[in-house]
C-alpha cells in the first residue's frame, strides 16, 4: 500500500516537472524546478517526515500520529515523504532523457518541417524516451517494495522495513533471511517485467529479435 501510493505520487510529481523543466531549459521555471529537485534530493527523509508530522499531525490534526493501523489517511504523509525524495531524483532523470531526445536529428527535422512542439513531444519524444524512463522506474519500484525502514519507523508504519529492523534488533535470523530473499525476488521480478515491457513499448525490438 505504501509503495503503490508513493509510486503514484512520484509519477504525478516527477513526470510533469521533468518535462516542463526540459521544455523550458535555462528559463526561470527550469531553474525553479531544478532548485526544488536539489532541495528534495538533499533533504534528509526522516527530517522531512518529522516536519510533516509536526505540521499536519500535531498542529493541524489532519492525520493520526504514531498509529500502527493501516488506513488510507495514514498512508498519505509517508507516501508524500517518499515521493518528495524519490520524485526529485526521478525528475532529474526525466529532464535529462527528454533533453537528450530533443537534441536528436529527428526532432530537428520535425521542427524544420513545421510540426508543432506538442505533436513533437507526444508523438515523437515521449515514445522514444519511455524505455530509459521505464528502466529507472523499475529500480524505484524495487526499492519501494523492499521497504523503507527509516520512513516506516518515523511514521510507525507496519511495513517490511520496520519488520527488518525489528528482526535485526531481536537477532531473528530466519526472518532476516526471508527479508533478503524477498528483496532479491522483488528486484528480479521487476527487472523481468521491465525487460518484457520493452518489446511491448517498442515494436522495433521485437522485429530485431525475430
Amino acid at each position: 500500500m505504501l509503495a503503490g501510493t508513493s509510486l503514484v505520487f512520484t509519477l504525478l510529481y516527477a513526470l510533469p516537472a521533468g518535462i516542463i523543466s526540459a521544455l523550458n531549459r535555462n528559463k526561470w521555471i527550469d531553474y525553479l524546478l531544478r532548485v526544488a529537485s536539489f532541495v528534495g534530493v538533499s533533504m534528509p527523509s526522516f527530517w522531512l517526515g518529522l516536519v510533516l508530522i509536526y505540521i499536519f499531525g500535531l498542529k493541524l490534526g489532519l492525520v493520526p500520529i504514531a498509529s500502527s493501523r493501516v488506513t488510507p489517511i495514514g498512508v498519505i504523509l509517508p507516501a508524500v515523504t517518499l515521493a518528495v525524495v524519490v520524485g526529485s531524483k526521478y525528475m532529474r532523470q526525466v529532464r535529462l532523457v527528454i533533453l537528450e531526445e530533443m537534441q536528436k536529428d529527428y526532432v530537428i527535422g520535425a521542427r524544420a518541417r513545421g510540426v508543432s512542439e506538442m505533436k513533437i513531444l507526444f508523438g515523437h519524444i515521449l515514445p522514444n524516451a519511455v524505455l530509459p524512463l521505464i528502466t529507472i522506474l523499475g529500480v524505484v519500484i524495487g526499492w519501494l517494495l523492499g521497504g523503507v525502514a527509516v520512513i516506516e519507523m518515523v511514521f510507525s508504519w507496519p511495513g517490511l522495513g520496520n519488520m527488518a529492523v525489528y528482526a535485526i534488533t531481536m537477532r531473528d535470523y530466519p526472518l532476516i533471511e526471508g527479508f533478503v530473499l524477498w528483496v532479491a525476488l522483488a528486484y528480479m521480478c521487476i527487472n523481468a517485467l521491465v525487460d518484457a515491457s520493452y518489446i511491448l513499448l517498442d515494436p522495433r525490438l521485437k522485429r530485431e529479435r525475430a
